[in-house]
């Protein structure tokens, strides 16, 4: 077999995310698995190099994982041409600049989300993607989750018959820092650093929702900052300036209406930290981020509104779950599969750059209707 090795600039993974889950369950997670088999048999061997501003911590990270390859200069990473890819999880306020000169130097470019602080900026990354002839990604790990996926099945299946509304609810308790520590980090709540649920949250909601069902046509959006002080990690306290809870309505082609609760001040009543009920004229589901129940119009119970008796349905115990049917790897490995795919041998891959300015469009107008009350049309992006 042809081992075909492909040099992945890695900025960012000290960060939980990018360390848990791009560095370790994906990128080394596919070099202990012996690498990414393509059809025609080549093996594409990732071979990270770890970008940070912090030697102490990018060193530290590069040996507890047996990475030979790290710096603190991304201009120098970007001049070797055996990196030919490169990935940013930064915070997004040093992301646009960091991308504008990976696509200067030639690089393919894969990303988190928000991919810039604005949607102009967002558009312009694309354009200067697309003039370059560089091979761009988004990270859309929520289309990957077992759950969504079963609930995709569903979708594409005509279970539904005509889809009337979509529910979603997201969250759970963070913890302000005093006397228990926060699960994160204190940027997210200053929106002089890029934090905020919006922001943060509701790119997701954009993909979930157009790729599962429909392009979203209209937002309204109410935020709030719920807690107004917390402590950030050295117990020091500080104003939280930026949302730490988003509700949003979201009206989809075909007349669908979503309605989406995003918080980090509300404590979990469900089986999962995130769930989306479906209603359609034939059926309906519950999808969580493993899990997928479903109600058809057939087994749909009856019941009569009466607050005067105890309610005798056993409502939960009436729907069914959805099969796994097939195995389900990591969902930010199996995207980073594609990608891997998409550069070396022109797979197909949908999430690209333009993809992410549609969230970073959506949050610019929920922001926007938050502030004004109003509820505001999504209009078409131009490439």
């Amino acid at each position: 077999m042809a081992i075909r090795p492909i040099g992945i600039i890695m900025n960012g993974v000290t960060g939980r995310m990018g360390h848990r889950q791009h560095l370790v369950r994906s990128i080394l997670a596919i070099r202990e698995q012996g690498g990414l088999v393509l059809p025609d048999g080549t093996v594409v061997r990732p071979e990270p190099v770890l970008v940070g501003r912090n030697a102490d911590r990018v060193r530290a990270l590069a040996e507890q994982h047996g990475i030979e390859q790290w710096t603190t200069d991304l201009d120098k990473a970007l001049a070797d041409p055996a990196n030919e890819i490169y990935f940013d999880a930064q915070l997004t306020q040093v992301r646009e600049p960091a991308i504008r000169a990976a696509i200067a130097a030639g690089k393919h470019i894969y990303t988190e989300k928000p991919t810039a602080e604005s949607v102009d900026a967002a558009l312009e990354l694309s354009r200067l993607a697309r003039a370059a002839g560089v091979r761009n990604g988004v990270v859309q790990d929520k289309l990957f989750l077992p759950g969504l996926r079963k609930l995709k099945r569903l979708v594409e299946s005509g279970f539904f018959g005509r889809i009337l509304s979509v529910r979603g609810e997201f969250g759970y308790w963070v913890f302000e820092g005093d006397w228990q520590s926060a699960q994160r980090p204190s940027w997210n709540y200053r929106a002089e650093d890029g934090g905020g649920m919006v922001l943060d949250m509701f790119p997701h909601w954009q993909y979930v929702l157009e790729q599962t069902f429909a392009p979203i046509t209209s937002v309204y959006a109410h935020t709030a900052t719920h807690i107004p002080e917390r402590r950030d990690e050295a117990g020091r306290p500080y104003p939280a300036t930026a949302d730490d809870a988003a509700y949003g309505v979201f009206e989809l082609e075909g007349g669908i209406v979503a309605q989406i609760n995003s918080s980090w001040a509300v404590r979990v009543d469900r089986d999962e930290l995130v769930e989306f009920q479906v209603d359609g004229t034939e059926g309906s589901a519950v999808a969580g981020l493993r899990n997928c129940r479903f109600q058809h119009r057939a087994g749909t119970p009856k019941p009569v509104w009466n607050p005067d008796l105890p309610a005798t349905e056993p409502f939960r115990g009436q729907w069914q779950q959805v099969p796994d049917n097939e195995e389900f790897d990591n969902g930010f490995k199996a995207q980073w599969e594609q990608f891997l795919a998409h550069v070396v041998a022109d797979a197909p891959f949908p999430y690209d750059l333009l993809a992410g300015a549609k969230g970073v469009q959506l949050a610019e107008l929920a922001q926007e209707s938050a502030r004004t009350g109003r509820r505001l049309p999504i209009p078409p992006l131009a490439h």
